[in-house]
Parts: C-alpha cells; structure tokens; sequence
C-alpha cells in the first residue's frame, strides 16, 4: 500500500475511533487504527499526525451533524462567554474545539484560567449556583511529574477548567496537536468573533438567554432526589423507597435498549410525581417535567399505568386499540415489563450520579 495512502486510512480510522468516543487519545487511536489497517506494522513516517486525525474528525462530524454543528458551535461559544465573564477576575483563556471550530457531538468547552487561589475560582462558581468538581491529575512528562487542577461542571454545556498558577498567564502553552502556541482567545477576542458571526445579534442578550437557560439533567436529579423519603407499600414493592425501585428500572431498561434516551429516561423518571402528589403522580410528574422531556417520553410515563393492565391482560380492547396505534407500543410493554420487574429487595442498581452520567453521555454523543 502506498505510504500516502496507507497514512489516511489510518488518519480516518483513528478519526473514527476518536469520534465515536472509542477513544479519546491520539497516540491510542493511531495505535489502534494502525492495527486495525495495516495489523500494526507500521513505520512512524506513515503515522499521521494529530492535526490530520482532528481534521478528519471535523469532516466526519460535518458529514453526520450536517447544520447542526455549526449551530451547536455557535451555543458553545455563547455559554463559553458567559463562563469566561463570571470568571473574569482570572483572565480565562478559551482553547480546544470550541476556539478552533472543530466541536462534534459530546464535545466539552475547555478553559484555563489563572490564579493561585483554587478556592477563588471554585467561589466564583458557586456564586452564580454553578456545582462543580475539583480533580487534581497527576501526569508524567519526559521524566517530570506534574499535578493539574480541573474543575468539571454542567452547565448547558460540559466545561474543563485547569488552572494554572497567575504567574503563567502569559505563558506561551504548545498544542499537543500542532506543536506549535496554541490557540487561544480573550474574552475580548471571543466577543469579537461572535459579533463578526452574527453581526445582527444583541450579545449581551444571547448571553442572558443562555444564562437562564436550564441544564435539564439537574432538573432530573432535583426531582429524583426526594423520592428516597418516599416508602412504598412492601406488599407491591418490596425494594422499599420510590428512588431504588426506580434506579433499578432504569438499570433494567438500559439493559433493553441501552441507546435510547428518551425510554431510558421514561424508566429512571416515571414515578418522580409520587414525591409531589400522590393521588395522581402521573400527572404531577408530567407537570413538573413539561418543557425538559420530548413528546415521546412524555407519552411513554403518561400511559405507563395501562402499560401493567396490558402485559397482565386487563385492558380493555378499546384502550389497547388506542395504543396499538402509537410507533411506541412495544417500547410502552417493555417500560411495563422493566417496572414490574424492578422490585426487588437487595439488588445492585446505580446510584442517581451513575444514572444521570450515562445518560449525559448519551446526549452528547447523539447531540442532544
């Protein structure tokens, strides 16, 4: 095989590997694609570098997201900007594929930020109600070992901050993937490149939006959280509380249909009205969940109820007419199947953080 194309094969493949989220290294996903292409024996003049993997990945998330990824980077930029300006006091840097435009489905927004007070940027978040995570990583280098502080949050968006002592905040980082100063913008620069995309568009207004707009997943968690005060009958469900009977639910459904997001989340959430009205918490579930879930999972928990009088044939024909006719008739069956069988005393389930993680993740790689 020619030694042109042999290198980009191996550049799509590892492309691939990294897009489907495989991998997450390029060292490991040349590695792996040079195996896969050519069984490994490879020279390294044939390898290709780490820009012609991350071009390729942004062709093939241009190939599958199509428009949507141009309006997703635009999003990303907006929640980067609002970030940045919270931050502002610790002169952040945008970096990664939100600066250089390479963003795909699942993509993170990555900032640095500058201070020698790790407690102040966390306070800084924590004013604005942002929750977060500090990790401190350690990594070797040539010989030389290093510890580096990430904060991780949610906000519309996944964002990585590290953060470097203040005295770095002129200094000159290399890119992993060119070798050369990596690219990065200001706050200023940022706002520029905005105003240039969308010259018509008030900033500071898409800013308040993106401010106010709500991270769907906390919106589960809050709901999901005081079901664990919520005890159940331990004739009909001997689990106990309404949170584990329903986190074994969940477990269940991701064992069924592991990829898709909005029967998953109809499992994890169809009981979350119990912890707010008890009489109907189908309704109350509903209610509280309008406007963060799609006309399908809302479907799936409306009519979860008669899904049990189906699977135990006491519904009567007419009602199982009515649901014969929806596209989401089997999947209705098989939330049945899962809450029935999801009652058990003493059982592995995840925990809420497990459960919400997957489906986050899901999100991301599907775009949601």
């Amino acid at each position: 095989m020619a030694s042109e194309k042999l290198r980009r094969r191996i550049a799509f493949e590892a492309a691939r590997l990294m897009y489907a989220r495989d991998e997450s290294e390029y060292y490991r996903a040349k590695l792996k694609a040079a195996r896969r292409v050519a069984g490994g024996e490879v020279k390294p003049r044939d390898l290709p570098s780490n820009r012609e993997i991350r071009d390729e990945i942004l062709a093939l998330a241009r190939l599958h997201e199509g428009r949507r990824q141009h309006e997703n980077l635009w999003r990303m930029r907006v929640a980067a900007l609002r970030v940045m300006r919270i931050l502002r006091a610790f002169r952040p840097r945008l970096i990664g594929s939100t600066w250089t435009g390479h963003v795909r489905a699942g993509s993170d927004i990555d900032l640095h930020v500058f201070s020698d007070s790790v407690e102040g940027v966390c306070g800084a978040l924590e004013a604005e109600g942002i929750t977060h995570d500090v990790e401190r990583k350690r990594v070797r280098k040539q010989g030389e070992e290093r510890v580096f502080t990430h904060v991780h949050f949610h906000d519309e968006f996944p964002f990585e901050l590290t953060i470097y002592p203040a005295g770095k905040a002129h200094y000159v980082f290399k890119s992993s993937i060119t070798g050369k100063a990596i690219e990065r913008a200001s706050i200023a620069e940022l706002e520029q490149r905005l105003a240039e995309e969308r010259p018509d568009v008030p900033l500071d207004h898409v800013v308040l939006e993106a401010e106010n707009r709500f991270d769907r997943f906390q919106v589960y968690e809050s709901l999901l959280l005081p079901l664990e005060q919520v005890k159940e009958s331990r004739e009909h469900h001997p689990e106990g509380d309404v949170l584990y009977h329903s986190l074994q639910v969940f477990d269940l459904a991701r064992d069924e249909l592991p990829h898709d997001e909005e029967f998953l989340l109809a499992a994890l959430l169809h009981d979350v009205g119990k912890a707010i009205d008890r009489r109907d918490h189908t309704a109350a579930g509903l209610e509280a969940l309008e406007g963060f879930i799609t006309e399908r999972t809302a479907w799936l928990i409306q009519h979860h109820m008669e899904g049990h009088l189906l699977i135990e044939g006491r519904l009567g024909a007419r009602a199982r007419h009515r649901l014969e006719a929806s596209p989401d008739f089997e999947e209705l069956k098989l939330l049945a199947e899962c809450d029935d069988a999801g009652r058990q005393r003493g059982v592995a389930a995840p925990d809420v953080d497990e459960a919400i993680e997957y489906l986050r993740e899901l999100a991301r790689m599907t775009g949601g």
